[in-house]
């Protein structure tokens, strides 16, 4: 059920560049793939028991360092998802602030995760650093930042008068 100047729904090279779609299925998806793939990551480092990896009692360095590269590349992956909803606009001055945001949340999760490495955390070297309760909150309190950075980088239509009129 093609019509001359549409091509068939069938065929998603087509669909790509048809001038009515509002965003880019190609990085949607990549960004979506990315997300996921982030997000695997960082159940590992999370809770590597779901995977039969767990060797010990505490969360470690090594767990901590893998739950942040899954966090990173979860941030990368929305963030790719994001953008590619805005394709032909210019993204607001919100949006921009929301990538600062999203940004700026990985940085207090990393630095929060990283205390004891940094020698900052209530269990600094040359002990065993190991994942404490300040931590955990530092990095939700960066969880929560990368949120609403991300709520701003949703694209949101506003609905003018000359679309009111349409419906009507």
């Amino acid at each position: 059920m093609s019509t001359p100047d549409r091509p068939p729904l069938s065929d998603p090279e087509a669909l790509e560049t048809l001038p009515g779609l509002p965003y880019s299925r190609r990085r949607v998806r990549l960004g979506l793939v990315l997300t996921l793939i982030g997000f695997v990551v960082f159940l590992i480092g999370a809770q590597p028991s779901f995977f039969g990896l767990d060797r010990s009692p505490v969360v470690g360095f090594v767990q901590i360092a893998v739950f942040l590269v899954g966090l990173g590349v979860m941030c990368l992956g929305g963030y790719l998802s994001l953008m590619a909803l805005w394709k032909d606009q210019q993204p607001t001055i919100a949006a921009d602030i929301g990538l600062r945001m999203v940004a700026t949340g990985y940085l207090i999760a990393v630095f929060a995760g990283m205390a004891d490495v940094f020698g900052v955390g209530s269990h600094p070297l040359p002990g065993v650093p190991f994942f404490g309760e300040w931590q955990a909150r530092g990095v939700q309190l960066g969880q929560a930042v990368i949120v609403v950075g991300f709520l701003l980088l949703i694209p949101y239509r506003r609905i003018g008068k000359s679309d009111t009129d349409k419906h009507s």
